[in-house]
C-alpha cells in the first residue's frame, strides 16, 4: 500500500472533524482520527526539515551567511562542496 500524503490526510482529517462537530465520533473513527494526525505532523516534520537542510540564507550584499549547522548537514549530505 502506497504511503499517504499530506493531502489525503489532511482530506480525511478535515472530515472526521467535521463528523465529530456534527454528530460525533466512534471510538474506532476518534482513533483513526489520532492516527492520521500522527502521520500528518511526521510527514509535515520530515518535509520541512528538508527545505531547512537545502536552504541558502544570504544578506543584503550576496554573501551568502547560511548557518553552520546547516552548512554542516549539507556537507554529510553531499549537497555542498565547502
Amino acid at each position: 500500500m502506497a504511503e499517504p500524503t499530506m493531502d489525503t490526510l489532511l482530506a480525511r482529517i478535515n472530515e472526521l472533524a467535521h463528523k465529530a462537530k456534527a454528530e460525533g465520533l466512534t471510538d474506532d473513527e476518534t482513533a483513526e482520527r489520532d492516527h492520521l494526525r500522527k502521520q500528518y505532523l511526521k510527514l509535515f516534520r520530515e518535509s520541512f526539515r528538508s527545505q531547512v537542510e537545502m536552504m541558502q540564507v544570504y544578506d543584503k550584499n550576496g554573501k551568502e551567511v547560511t548557518p553552520e549547522k546547516v552548512r554542516e548537514i549539507q556537507r554529510k549530505k553531499g549537497l555542498r562542496d565547502n
